[in-house]
């Protein structure tokens, strides 16, 4: 069996590396640097900044209790260039890695064709093909939009914007208000519609008071133009360097018309992820839906599994999810939104959580719970600690476990994960 994956991010390394494993003969073909933009351009991206940004917070916070008396400065070129050297040396590591399972790993644009993928003048034969080609931010039609920046743009800037408007309303937006207002620049959002609206209400206002304080937050605005010097409202003209975040677009141009096409430019495939086209398969963002890192590997391995005539189908039911912010704000629910008794705790004090108890910014979680039948029905949490909970909490949702199994849960002190105690509260009641 000869599988050609296209595209060498988290979708198509994991089909790649499993599709070896599992005997078959593997090529994997990215156009510029295996990682993909989840390492070059976005979550690690993110992640490398935002620790930046928690040291110069809790810098600033140590001097305010006189901690410590002298305050950090932010060296902005040099955190670029440090950014840059990491994520390169992680992609070796990732092009080991992938290698290392038997992948040959072929650089260079890859063209579709019927049976084969061309690359330069050479001719890759497939017997099954997955397309992984992930996405790209989303340009909006507004008059002037070649001055502002994207997400791609961030490793290459060569200083801290004194002032950053940001055009869009999500998780990317949010993220780099929070990275930059940190940094010390004025930063403001302008959103078509509502701001963070996959959030609970309550922890919207938690986010917006106590991590995004610094930052102006205008709802319900429609950009009419951008311009070299800012950008043009229906109320006003507001000066200086404007950043788009208003969403992806799946890089789909490359099936050439060979496979079905929906509404939003997303390659259609059923629960296997196999396309229109017996022989093509598709993973990651590609796809649309959920786009982050952890759904596209999944992705990934479904449609390399497939391929290898092992029959598999991806579970949606509960897609972990988190923004970088200082603290994770992380949240689960079901895709059918269910609705439940609702009880809500502060943050508790520890690794992380320590010196914000006199501020009283502890962070918070909130839990909603079927009485009746002593299901989950959603979690949200903000705390130094909730991306890597809310994971397996997702886990054991799934396999159905209910409140009065975390009758006997130990947790590990110290610790700022409260969730354990909403679910013992609420196990007593079930």
């Amino acid at each position: 069996m000869k599988i050609v994956v296209i595209g060498g991010g988290p979708a198509g390394r994991s089909a790649a590396m499993e599709a070896s494993k599992l005997e078959a003969e593997v090529t994997l073909i990215e156009k510029d640097k295996i990682g993909g933009k989840c390492l070059h351009q976005g979550c690690m991206v993110v992640c490398g900044l935002n620790e930046v940004a928690k040291f110069y917070l809790d810098s600033q916070n140590y001097q305010k209790l006189d901690i410590c008396n002298n305050i950090t400065e932010i060296n902005f070129p040099a955190v670029i260039r440090r950014l840059n050297e990491t994520t390169e040396n992680i992609k070796k590591v990732l092009e080991y890695e992938t290698q290392s399972t038997g992948v040959d790993v072929i650089t260079g644009e890859a063209q579709i064709q019927k049976g084969s993928v061309l690359v330069s003048d050479d001719k890759v034969p497939y017997d099954k093909l997955i397309i992984a080609t992930g996405s790209r931010a989303m340009i909006p039609p507004i008059k002037g939009v070649e001055h502002a920046l994207t997400y791609a743009d961030i490793p290459y800037l060569e200083d801290l914007p004194e002032k950053l408007l940001i055009v869009g309303s999500g998780v990317i937006a949010a993220e780099f208000a929070n990275i930059f207002s940190s940094f010390g620049t004025e930063v403001r959002i302008f959103c078509r519609n509502k701001f963070l609206k996959m959030l609970d209400p309550e922890i919207k206002d938690y986010v917006i008071n106590n991590l995004l304080q610094k930052v102006q937050i205008t709802e319900y605005t429609q950009v009419d133009e951008i311009t070299d010097y800012g950008i043009e409202t229906s109320r006003d003209t507001v000066e200086g360097q404007i950043l788009l975040a208003t969403g992806l677009i799946p890089n789909s141009e490359i099936t050439q018309n060979m496979v079905k096409i929906g509404d939003h430019k997303e390659i259609l495939v059923n629960p296997h992820m196999q396309t229109s086209n017996p022989h093509i398969y598709a993973a990651g963002d590609v796809i649309g839906g959920v786009t982050n890192t952890p759904i596209s590997r999944m992705e990934g391995v479904i449609a390399a599994r497939n391929a290898c005539g092992i029959s598999s189908t991806m579970d949606y039911s509960w897609i972990p999810q988190s923004i970088s912010l200082y603290y994770d704000v992380s949240f689960l629910s079901p895709q059918d939104h269910q609705i439940g008794t609702e009880a809500t705790i502060p943050g508790s004090a520890g690794p992380g959580s320590f010196w914000r108890v006199l501020e009283g910014k502890t962070g918070m979680t909130k839990v909603s719970v079927d009485l009746d039948e002593g299901s989950i029905t959603g979690i949200s949490s903000v705390s130094p600690s909730s991306r890597n909970n809310i994971a397996y909490l997702a886990k054991m949702i799934r396999d159905g476990y209910k409140t009065p199994d975390f009758d006997d849960f130990l947790e590990v002190h110290p610790s700022n994960d409260v969730v354990y105690k909403l679910l013992r509260f609420f196990g007593e009641y079930s």
